[in-house]
Parts: C-alpha cells; structure tokens; sequence
C-alpha cells in the first residue's frame, strides 16, 4: 500500500544530519550490522549494544567504514547503516511525526483498536556502500501471539527505486506463517540471542519491486517476506521506519529481544 504523507521531510533529514554530526561512538559501540543469520547472532545478538538498544538512541554502522585502528576511513555522515531503536520516544521531531494525525488515521483505517509503537529506525542506504538486506520478516524479530499484529510503517524521504535499493516483496507471502524466531537465550549464557529454525530460500523470480516517491508510506504486513537489495548508485535512500503492534488481545513474546 502507498499512501502520500504530507511531512516536512527535508527537516528530518536535517535533524538526523545534526543527530550524526553529535554522535560518540565508543569503541565497544562499533559494531557492523548485518542481516545474514550467522553474522546476526555474532554482530546483534552477542552485543549487548543491540540488545538494550529498544529503549535508546543508537548507532549502527555499515561494513567496512573504520579502520583496524577503529577510526572512520569514510565521512561520519557516510558510515552509518541506521540509528535505533526509540527515536520515537526521546527525540521530539521523530515523536511528532510517529504520533502525527497522518499515523492515527492510518491505525483507525486499518481497525486498530490499541495501536503500540514498538520501535523505530532512520535507515540510511548509504550511496554505494549501502548494505544488502536479505529476505526475511518482521515478526522473526517481533514476535507475537496471535500473529498478524506487527505492522511497518516505512516513510521514504528520499526516492526509493531499484538502483539505489527500494523494497521488494513476495507478494502473499504474509499468509504463510513464519520461517525462524529470533528469542533470547536464558540469562547468563552466550550468544544473547539464538533463532529457533532458518530463513528459507526463495525463488528470486516472486520478488517484486517497489519504488516509492520521496513522501511515500509502505505498510509493511509483519509476515510478508521482503528485501532490498545492496545500494550501488550514487543516491542515497533515506527512510524512516517504525512498528506497530495490535496490543489488544495480543501477547508480546518475552523471549523478543
């Protein structure tokens, strides 16, 4: 679904400008993020960065943009892959547009009754160097009881085509259950986190692409299996992204991390 969202989308990218421009990243916090399923559980899971990340504003960096001595080799602004996971919660401009009149209306159109923000990310796709995202589904890392309650709502603020690494999806794919789980280990042992199963191998030719206008909004069902594929154009595709969860009725795994 495609919808125009009427935000004043060159200040957000500002504000996100100013948000790098400010950011410390400790030496421990230069982690490289990943969507391949072995690199997850050493790159997330085994960081304890990313597993506290849900209630704070963090950094998340593109491969290979710090050198072995842990410093920048590409322009800061360059480098990162996303910030995560609670802009909706302690920035004010992210706040304001998560909870806007727009979002409300799309949560009474779609039934929602007791819609809960669950996270949120500014995704960057960085030109060139922008990192693949492999097919996979939200609710492998939402998890919830019944299924069919996560929702994505993805905000293009730039436009998003197949050079520069829109969306595709399989379409129906949403009717099929989910392939893995990502659930947290018990507490004491390593990794942080574990999948129960794997991410099935899809036929590339089902995938369908999506490019969206800047001031688009893609809702993303959480079982409908997407990717993008890695950004080698010139142009960036920034996005900002965030999930909702049905609370009513609805049991939040706590095994999520």
């Amino acid at each position: 679904l495609d919808l125009t969202f009427d935000l004043k989308l060159l200040k957000k990218q500002q504000r996100m400008s100013e948000i790098v421009d400010r950011m410390d990243v400790p030496e421990h916090c230069r982690t490289t993020f990943s969507t391949y399923h072995d690199e997850q559980l050493k790159t997330q899971g085994n960081a304890d960065y990313f597993i506290t990340s849900g209630d704070k504003i963090r950094f998340f960096f593109e491969k290979g943009v710090f050198d072995d001595k842990g410093e920048f080799i590409v322009p800061k602004q360059r480098s990162v892959n996303k910030v995560g996971h609670a802009l909706h919660a302690y920035e004010p401009l992210y706040k304001k547009v998560t909870h806007s009149p727009n979002v409300q209306g799309i949560a009474k159109k779609l039934g929602l009754s007791t819609p809960v923000i669950l996270q949120s990310m500014y995704i960057f796709k960085q030109p060139g160097i922008g990192g693949e995202v492999t097919p996979h589904q939200d609710a492998t890392f939402l998890y919830t009881e019944p299924l069919g309650r996560v929702m994505g709502l993805w905000i293009a603020l730039e436009d998003a085509t197949v050079n520069n690494g829109c969306l595709w999806f399989i379409p129906g794919s949403q009717n099929s259950g989910i392939s893995r789980r990502m659930v947290r280990t018990p507490e004491g042992t390593f990794p942080l986190t574990d999948f129960i199963g794997r991410e099935q191998t899809y036929d590339e030719e089902k995938f369908v692409p999506t490019p969206v206008k800047k001031g688009g909004v893609v809702l993303i069902h959480g079982e409908v299996v997407h990717r993008s594929a890695e950004n080698m154009s010139e142009d960036s595709r920034h996005v900002y992204t965030f999930h909702i969860m049905e609370a009513q009725e609805t049991r939040w795994s706590p095994d999520n991390w």
